[in-house]
């Protein structure tokens, strides 16, 4: 029987992307404060989400002071803010990472809820001061697999729910050529056995597929695992064909929310942009 993807209700698109400056301003002795404004020379959706490509050439303002009511220092939670403009608008994107990370380890949360209930139990008795309950618990735990780096917060979510899973990390990422295409490089695994295990496989976005099926075909050329699921927050429909032609119908697909389209750059629309910049910063691209 097909086994088509699982869309779980997590609540995803708007606690994600609704981005804040609380209680945060420039402190009066940052005499040397300066406000990168750049030309947007693109048009710039006024959706919430970050994903145009202008977004990533504007250098990012932070280290923000408190300063009303009081001028304290830092504030609890810091926030990015990145400035365009165009003939007609000026345009504010604020990133606020903490916040993008724990939105991000709730849905990983929310997906260990649901997927174990696929999962095997056995009935064991709990010796409480008052007496004797009957409770569940996993006949075997599971191993949880990330892909390095932006799939840490989904993971996280995940092992706060399965607390005694096994973990294993694996580093994959696009490796742009100077055409524009690019490939995935796929060049750091860091497992237990995974013979016979279930497999959990934690990613945030997917998009073409491509690293998803790499990663899976090169822990199979090693390990036999029993069961393997894959947990993203985002998948495109053109991701999840391709896993399927790939890998097979067998492989549960978790996912939050299912976008239709990818654009030229092979991003999730409207998805949410790089999930690892977003979450730990912008990367220099190799």
């Amino acid at each position: 029987m097909m086994k088509r993807p699982i869309q779980f209700d997590a609540i995803l698109p708007f606690f994600l992307f609704v981005q804040s400056v609380i209680g945060q301003n420039i402190a009066p002795n940052q005499k040397d404060f300066k406000l990168t404004i750049q030309p947007a020379k693109m048009t710039i959706k006024l959706d919430g989400i970050m994903d145009e490509a202008a977004w990533n050439t504007v250098k990012a303002v932070s280290d923000f002071k408190k300063k009303f009511p009081n001028d304290i220092g830092a504030p609890k939670k810091q926030t990015e803010v990145k400035v365009l403009y165009d003939e007609k608008n000026i345009y504010f994107g604020f990133n606020d990472r903490m916040r993008f990370r724990r939105n991000i380890e709730r849905i990983g949360e929310v997906a260990a809820y649901e997927l174990s209930k696929t999962l095997h139990f056995k009935t064991v008795d709990v010796t409480t001061p008052l007496g004797t309950a009957t409770s569940s618990l996993l006949e075997e735990q599971p191993v949880l697999a990330t892909i390095l780096r932006a799939g840490l917060p989904l993971n996280q979510g995940m092992l706060n729910y399965f607390d005694k899973a096994d973990n294993a990390f694996i580093s994959a990422y696009r490796k742009h050529h100077p055409d524009g295409s690019f490939e995935i490089s796929l060049e750091y695994l860091s497992c237990p056995d995974l013979n016979h295990r279930i497999l959990i496989l934690c990613d945030p976005m997917l998009a073409t597929g491509a690293s998803l099926v790499e990663t899976i075909q090169a822990i199979q050329k090693k390990y036999t695992p029993k069961e393997i699921h894959i947990v993203v927050t985002i998948a495109s429909l053109k991701g999840i064909e391709h896993v399927e032609k790939e890998l097979g119908t067998a492989i549960p697909i978790w996912c939050a929310a299912i976008d239709p389209i990818l654009n030229d750059e092979s991003y999730i629309l409207p998805g949410l942009g790089d999930a690892g910049d977003l979450a730990f910063g912008t990367k220099m691209q190799s």
